[in-house]
């Protein structure tokens, strides 16, 4: 792998593209859709060549909102839902290769993460809901899919993933985190001469999705307008904070739905302490932006202190409102900006994470990061399912 790789994407109308071509898929904790990436690899160092994005149904969304907790027919719900996400999968993949006028066979192999609905490492297992076998067939593309059980298997929590195609992507001589804002926030720790370390930090967007989902039935707060229209409460904030055990626990950690969801809400709000005066629904979505905002900060201040540049990714990076919030915390010494500054798209990273987490299994380079997860030892990372 590259030292210092330069992140670059490359226009589908180049005549010539040098390296290995692989794809990455993503669908995150936000589950607001599926990102595509084909990316060509040399040297280790990955270009984007084409990108494609896809709804989820309202369906399947619905679905795979309510695996993520006990129910009825769950193992037949989960197998279903595991196909359909695989069509959309296969769809995205063409599509993204009909940008670049590119042939199946042309590319190595699929990163196909799936959808996580269940993550308890502590208990040994992490669930992604996927069908790799299903997706070779539709696509005629080998899949490696599976990234997260041999981390578990080895100690770690399988999470986060990212931090080491954080570190070939965007390491230099300055000190840097990079966080991503998906459904959960997580950072990584780029500071010279220090280890790579990583870590989930807490709620990014699903709290924020899930309030204004119920009060005013939009999927998003866009820009953080809503927000904006409120008063984030100090008072509500502080008891969100210290009333969540998990906040407060050192890396390597992780989290997920099973943890930070509506009726992680629900129940704090039905027992706030009758000190927190009465808010509005505006007031409340503008304090659970300060709680992503605040929890991501402070994990920074505690674990990379010196930190001088905060470059975010995911679809948190386009919440102008919560992005402003993290400006103000971080302080004068400290900048944040979207990957799109450096020729990333902020919605593409983690799908690109996955391609490269393809070409690290066909490479059999060690993608798990024991500093990150907890594992006791480096893994090869992955399960291939030949096209």
């Amino acid at each position: 792998m590259a030292q210092q790789p330069t992140p670059a994407t490359l226009s589908p109308a180049d005549t010539h593209i040098a390296g290995d071509l692989y794809i990455g898929l993503m669908s995150g904790t936000s589950m607001d859709g599926v990102d595509a990436v084909l990316a060509s690899f040399e040297d280790g160092s990955p270009r984007i060549i084409a990108h494609h994005s896809a709804e989820l149904p309202a369906p399947l969304r619905d679905t795979l909102f309510k695996l993520n907790e006990p129910g009825h027919d769950e193992l037949a719900r989960a197998a279903r839902a595991s196909n359909q996400l695989a069509d959309i999968y296969a769809h995205a993949t063409q599509a993204a290769l009909a940008h670049a006028n590119i042939d199946a066979a042309q590319v190595k192999a699929i990163g196909a993460h799936g959808q996580t609905v269940r993550h308890d490492p502590d208990a040994g297992y992490s669930i992604q809901i996927n069908a790799p076998a299903r997706l070779a067939e539709l696509t005629g593309i080998s899949v490696i899919a599976d990234f997260r059980s041999r981390d578990i298997a080895a100690g770690g929590q399988g999470a986060p993933l990212v931090p080491i195609v954080h570190q070939a992507l965007f390491s230099n001589q300055q000190p840097r985190v990079i966080l991503n804002l998906g459904g959960m926030a997580n950072i990584t720790i780029l500071h010279p001469g220090v280890p790579l370390a990583g870590f989930d930090t807490g709620p990014a967007n699903v709290l924020l999705d899930a309030w204004v989902s119920k009060q005013t039935g939009a999927a998003y707060d866009d820009q953080g307008n809503w927000a904006a229209s409120g008063q984030s409460s100090p008072a509500l904030l502080r008891y969100l904070m210290d009333s969540e055990p998990w906040l407060q626990l050192p890396p390597p950690k992780s989290t997920g739905r099973h943890l930070f969801n509506d009726s992680w809400l629900e129940e704090r709000l039905a027992h706030a302490p009758q000190s927190i005066p009465n808010l509005d629904d505006a007031d409340i979505q503008a304090t659970l932006q300060s709680l992503t905002a605040h929890s991501v900060i402070a994990a920074i201040h505690q674990y990379a202190a010196g930190t001088q540049e905060i470059i975010v990714c995911g679809g948190g990076a386009r919440n102008a409102g919560l992005m402003h919030e993290l400006a103000m915390l971080a302080g004068d010494g400290c900048t944040v900006t979207s990957t799109e500054a450096y020729g990333i798209d902020a919605q593409q990273v983690e799908a690109l994470a996955f391609a490269w987490l393809a070409w690290a299994w066909d490479n059999n380079a060690p993608a798990s990061v024991p500093d990150v997860t907890g594992a006791h030892a480096p893994r090869i990372l992955g399960c291939r399912y030949p096209a």
